[in-house]
């Protein structure tokens, strides 16, 4: 079984958290829980020296840059100073593997690198909030997303700070590999399997009331997931939380950075990504196990969320259980 080849790019102040993550997904071997293989190598201009990381830490490198015109997906790292020096052959080396149309992402102030790169020039983009700002006003080629957790355009990806490369980084894992795999993978690092990239960065600070509205959030989410079988509305829900459905409304995206409904949809396709994995139910029975209620409802939100067919998502992934499908 030939395994999925993960280029993470190494050089002078790349953060030591990002550097965690990546290899936290990408770098532990999971075969005993059927994840399939991976390889990643950490590239650097020159793969003989150690690569300098904030903290007084220091990462090996195993690879030179050309390992990354044979990779699956290239991976950068954030940057604890958005203005440091990146080396000529780095950005190159980027040109050449997305030219390549291979997937390139890049985890908070990553974004950066693929901006000087070009990469980024008339596409979306996000970064960390705090530098957003900066982001926008040093490439005005780039449209830069005040609100997300992660975003792609054009086979490059960009998410913005700390937890949510580690959301860049599952769903990097779910589109190749499907949802049981991320799933896996985020059990193993005890973390949440699924947010939508819609999301908002980060969400109002609590107040002793936010405290217990977010108590009576939580309660309505866990029986939704519980019944995403049975049709909800905002109203429902609200009721449900001992609400009026404005305020309820309101709360639920304080609290959780989206909507009910955009929160309700993601959780469905979710759903119905493990049943199509999983099962062998025909699909209007898992559009009806998934909440979606139609067939045609749930293959209009898989074409929107995973721009693919349910049919179709089923065959690539019960297909490839236990293989490595191809990024390209």
């Amino acid at each position: 079984m030939t395994p999925y080849r993960v280029a993470m790019l190494a050089f002078p102040g790349i953060r030591a958290f990002d550097v965690s993550v990546i290899t936290e997904v990408w770098g532990v071997d999971r075969a005993d829980r059927g994840v399939p293989p991976f390889e990643l190598r950490r590239a650097a201009a020159d793969p003989t020296a150690p690569v300098p990381i904030p903290g007084g830490l220091a990462l090996t490198p195993d690879r030179p840059l050309t390992w990354l015109d044979d990779a699956d997906l290239v991976i950068v790292p954030g940057l604890t100073d958005p203005d440091t020096d990146i080396a000529a052959p780095v950005l190159d080396a980027l040109r050449r593997a997305h030219q390549a149309g291979t997937p390139v992402a890049a985890l908070c102030a990553g974004a950066f690198v693929l901006a000087r790169a070009g990469l980024l020039d008339g596409r979306r983009a996000v970064t960390h909030w705090y530098v957003a700002d900066r982001l926008r006003a040093r490439h005005p080629a780039v449209t830069v997303e005040p609100n997300a957790l992660f975003v792609e355009d054009g086979g490059v990806w960009t998410s913005a700070g700390t937890a949510a490369g580690v959301d860049l980084c599952l769903h990097l894992v779910r589109t190749v590999h499907g949802a049981e795999t991320a799933a896996t993978i985020a059990r193993a690092m005890v973390t949440a399997p699924f947010r939508t990239g819609t999301q908002a960065q980060f969400i109002e600070h609590p107040t002793p009331r936010a405290d217990r509205d977010a108590d009576a959030l939580a309660a309505v989410r866990a029986h939704a997931l519980a019944h995403l079988h049975e049709p909800h509305t905002v109203a429902s829900l609200a009721a449900r939380a001992g609400m009026s459905p404005r305020t309820f409304a309101r709360h639920f995206q304080a609290t959780t950075g989206t909507t009910p409904f955009r929160w309700l949809t993601a959780q469905r396709v979710a759903a119905a990504q493990k049943l199509l994995e999983r099962t062998d139910h025909p699909l209007p029975e898992v559009a009806r196990r998934a909440g979606f209620g139609s067939e045609v409802t749930m293959r209009q939100h898989f074409a929107t969320h995973l721009a693919t067919s349910p049919r179709d998502y089923r065959a690539a992934f019960r297909q490839t259980a236990g293989s490595s499908p191809t990024a390209r």
